[in-house]
């Protein structure tokens, strides 16, 4: 039976700046007093939700992978951090059992923030999403072994993730919200590359058909460094209207060394540190350029 600490591994914490970064960035476009009209009735609360529905779809994910790959035995050899089902600590029915209770939270909790903002429809975007999740690796045709991993993250974690957070609490989307997602979504997509980077030998011997297998090495390591590069292109142009937002820029001191590692053929174990840099250079652009557009003046 899995330890606490194991589960707690088993939820991949190192993922969940994945999750905080876009609600970060979806308020910080709604907060901007240059893009907003009024000050939204109870944006706090809602920002709250939105992050609750965030962390559970992440966490729902992972427990969803772990169980989908462990039943497969895609996760009989792994480079990576343990896995529950994979190394036999726990169930596969307690691990999928754990991934169906994240995604009731998150539905539950959207479900209350859509009933805030009085727009049902958004009730299909989190239909969307938690199929998207499950679906990642688990079902007939997971799309995660197809090479589609990469974009769906893209658009989960960037448009849907941080323009919704911003609709939600402000009842608009805005050029900067699209901007923050292009940029949240490159760069969270640039965390599953470098996962995927890290694990073509496994991935090819199992059949698992990621993007990064489909591409090879050198392109994917090219593919890694452009996805990185994006935020900071944001960045830059943000900084033409609002020079605060080069804030931003304070995220280079992660993401240089995850780019040196890449670029200098970091293989296997040793692109560990690379997930985790990458998501923290992604929560320190989000947090730093969210605080420095709600701070803009008029």
């Amino acid at each position: 039976m899995a330890t606490v600490a194991q589960w707690v591994e088993g939820a991949r914490p190192r993922t969940l700046p994945n999750a905080i970064a876009p609600v970060l960035a979806g308020w910080g476009a709604a907060a901007a007093p240059v893009e907003r009209l009024t000050d939204p009735p109870h944006s706090a609360s809602r920002a709250l939700l939105a992050l609750l529905v965030a962390l559970a779809l992440v966490i729902g994910v992972n427990y969803a992978n772990d169980y989908s790959d462990g039943i497969r035995g895609t996760d009989a050899v792994r480079m990576g951090p343990m896995r529950l089902v994979g190394s036999g600590v726990a169930a596969p029915g307690a691990v999928r059992a754990a991934a169906l209770a994240s995604f009731a939270v998150a539905a539950v909790a959207g479900l209350v923030l859509v009933a805030m903002a009085g727009q049902w429809w958004l009730l299909a975007l989190g239909a969307a999403a938690i199929t998207g999740a499950w679906c990642y690796t688990g079902g007939r045709r997971p799309y995660g072994y197809a090479g589609l991993g990469e974009l769906a993250v893209f658009v989960f974690f960037g448009p849907v993730a941080v323009l919704g957070t911003q609709y939600v609490i402000s009842g608009r989307v805005t050029l900067t919200g699209g901007f923050a997602a292009v940029a949240v979504g490159a760069m969270s997509a640039a965390v599953l590359v470098a996962n995927n980077l890290r694990d073509i030998p496994t991935d090819s011997a199992a059949a698992k058909h990621t993007l990064a297998v489909r591409l090879g090495d050198h392109r994917t390591r090219t593919l890694y460094t452009g996805l990185v590069a994006v935020p900071f292109a944001v960045t830059l142009g943000f900084a033409i209207t609002h020079w605060a937002t080069l804030a931003g820029l304070l995220a280079l001191v992660l993401a240089v060394p995850a780019l040196r590692r890449v670029r200098g053929g970091a293989d296997g174990p040793a692109l560990i540190p690379v997930l985790r840099d990458t998501g923290l250079a992604l929560l320190v652009w989000a947090a730093a350029t969210a605080a420095a557009l709600a701070l803009c003046t008029r």
